[in-house]
This record gives structure tokens, sequence and C-alpha cells, in this order.
């Protein structure tokens, strides 16, 4: 096996509290557009880009004509409405800081659009901690699929043995998993240790991965 050179976020609860914030755009647009969608069924789908969300929901590619306009209405209703007030977790920015210092690669991966990314990446203060990032503009297929991780380990220069993704969601897992990189879940996503199966271990935030760092690199190895 590899030695661990390198560290891949999720960005959308791990690192920032944003779940439900996006879960209440996409219900309050699907509204407007006259589809009534339960808040609990858009939330347990939050960690897909919209590409794989429209279809699984209302059954429309996000390239259709209204696929397009949802998409779009969605990522302005959420800047916004809730983009400002979205906050890191607490010891976000200090795990990031505690990866960097022990000489570890740290790479974002997000479903996310570029614009939102790079505000959220503010937010965690991590531009001069970051080696690698990609959002959905850097893959033709978001996650569950794995273009998005692949492409930041090409983006790192590293092998999938040399990295370990860490996220929130059952499509972090499946995603990282179809790349061939191990995945450490958090649970401040909303999910349950049942639905995070196949991850490595699991804690409860990036405060407690920060607590217990030392034990996470000798789990990896």
């Amino acid at each position: 096996m590899s030695t661990l050179r390198g560290i891949i976020f999720d960005i959308d609860g791990t690192l920032i509290d944003s779940v439900d914030a996006h879960t209440r755009a996409w219900v309050e647009v699907f509204a407007e557009f006259g589809y009534h969608i339960p808040y609990a069924r858009v939330r347990s789908l939050i960690g897909m880009g919209g590409d794989t969300l429209l279809p699984e929901v209302i059954g429309k590619q996000i390239d259709s004509p209204e696929g397009e306009k949802i998409s779009k209405r969605r990522e302005a209703l959420f800047a916004e409405k809730y983009l400002n007030d979205l906050q890191p977790f607490p010891k976000a920015h200090e795990l990031l800081v505690r990866v960097h210092s022990a000489g570890l690669q740290v790479i974002f991966a997000t479903s996310g659009e570029p614009k939102q990314a790079k505000i959220l990446l503010q937010k965690l203060d991590a531009g001069k901690l970051t080696n690698a990032k990609t959002t959905s503009g850097d893959a033709e297929t978001s996650k569950p699929e794995p273009d998005i991780i692949l492409a930041a380990l090409r983006k790192a220069h590293l092998s999938p043995t040399e990295a370990v993704m860490i996220g929130d969601t059952p499509y972090d897992i499946v995603a990282a998993g179809k790349a061939n990189v191990r995945t450490v879940a958090v649970r401040c996503g909303g999910w349950k240790d049942g639905d995070l199966k196949g991850a490595a271990a699991i804690y409860d935030n990036p405060s407690d991965l920060l607590a217990h760092f030392e034990a996470l690199l000798t789990l990896l190895g």
C-alpha cells in the first residue's frame, strides 16, 4: 500500500454546515416550478450534484430546457438567500491546518458549483492550505460517480492509494470507492452510521477528526 500523501475533503455537510440550506433552496425552487417535493426526500439526496438530483426527483435532465431553468434558479436563490449565512463546523479550519502541517496535501472535491465552492473555501480560510480543488465544473458527472474525485487525484498528482476521502454522505463513499479511494465519514451531514457503510472509520465532525487525528493517521497508514 502506498504512503498517504493527501486528504480529499468534501465541503458541504463535511466542513460547512450547509445541508439544510441546500435542501430548502431545492424545495423552494421545485415548488416555484410546480413540483411539491417533500423536504425529507430532497435532503436524502443532498451530496449529489444537480445533474443527478434533478432526474432522480422530477425526471428531468439538467441540460433539458426546464432542467436548466430550475438549476439556474436554484443556484441564484441559494446565493441570494442562504450562502452568506453559512458557517464552517467548529474546528474545520483547524483540521485543515493540522492536515497541512502533517505534510499532507489538502484537496477539495465537491459536487457544488465553482462560484459557490470559492466562497465556501473563503469561509474556511483555506486559501494558503489548498493544494488542489475540483467542483462540478471539472467533471462530466457528479457524485456518486467518481469523476470529481478522479479529477482531484489528477490535479494533486496522486494515485488512489495515496489519498483518502473525507465526506458525510453515502454518495461520497460510493464515488470514492469507484475511484479506488478509501473513505472516512463524518456524521455532521445528518446521515446515520448504517447509511455510511464502507467507510474505513466514522467520526462525529471535524472537531472529532481533529481530536483523533494521530489515531486516524495510524489507521490509514
